[in-house]
């Protein structure tokens, strides 16, 4: 693997690093990585998550913002919004400017489901897969995507979650090219807090459904 460190002048000046991770042979298809603004790529989902997408064959964005970082404190929910849409998509460009790519997969989770959603908009992403982790599903740009968009997507959430809402949860299921799964005893995390074993098990069956995806 080739690895491809780089920043963009972010948000209000605020640099964002990125690392793609790149196939020894040329690969036309590329996974993007959006954290949650405290689930870093480091973390579970996403760490398993780069490793099938390697083995897959794609070469692998990893989107590294830190939007717990001083500079953020005093911005308001819509301006940490505005400035994760504004910092992926300006890391894509720089990306896709370097690189020709034909195939496409999306994994986003928590706030991360935020710039996905803007995303998916682009022409270019017509026919992406999307990977929605722990959505943020109160949220109507966010919900409006996984309604609408007729992107082939798989999506989990914990029922012990706070993003959860069975009731805009359920009527997802009106999308015919979203797959949902509602994991039980599962936090934010999707892991199940105080049960280690139990929480490998569920990543265990998560990254199993993430492959055959």
């Amino acid at each position: 693997m080739k690895l491809v460190k780089g920043f963009i002048e972010g948000y209000k000046g605020y640099a964002v690093q990125y690392l793609l991770i790149r196939q020894e042979e040329v690969s036309d298809r590329l996974a993007v990585m959006l954290p949650g603004a405290g689930y870093t790529n480091q973390a579970p989902l996403f760490h398993y998550a780069t490793d099938i997408y390697l083995q897959k064959g794609y070469d692998v964005l990893n989107v590294n913002y830190r939007y717990n970082d001083e500079f953020y404190d005093d911005f308001t929910t819509e301006e940490l919004s505005e400035a994760v849409r504004f910092d992926v998509a300006k890391i894509i460009d720089q990306v896709l400017a370097e690189a020709a790519y034909e195939d496409f997969c999306l994994i986003g989770k928590s706030f991360g489901t935020i710039a996905m959603a803007s995303e998916l908009q682009r022409p270019l992403f017509r026919d992406a897969n999307a990977i929605w982790l722990t959505p943020l599903i109160k949220r109507p740009d966010v919900f409006d995507a996984m309604h609408t968009f007729p992107n082939r997507a798989l999506s989990f959430i914990g029922d012990e979650d706070p993003g959860y809402i069975p009731e805009r949860w359920n009527q997802l299921e009106t999308n015919p090219q979203m797959t949902l799964r509602l994991v039980p005893g599962t936090e934010h995390s999707l892991e199940i807090p105080g049960k280690t074993l139990a929480s490998i098990d569920i990543m265990k069956d998560i990254m199993d459904e993430i492959e055959k995806f």
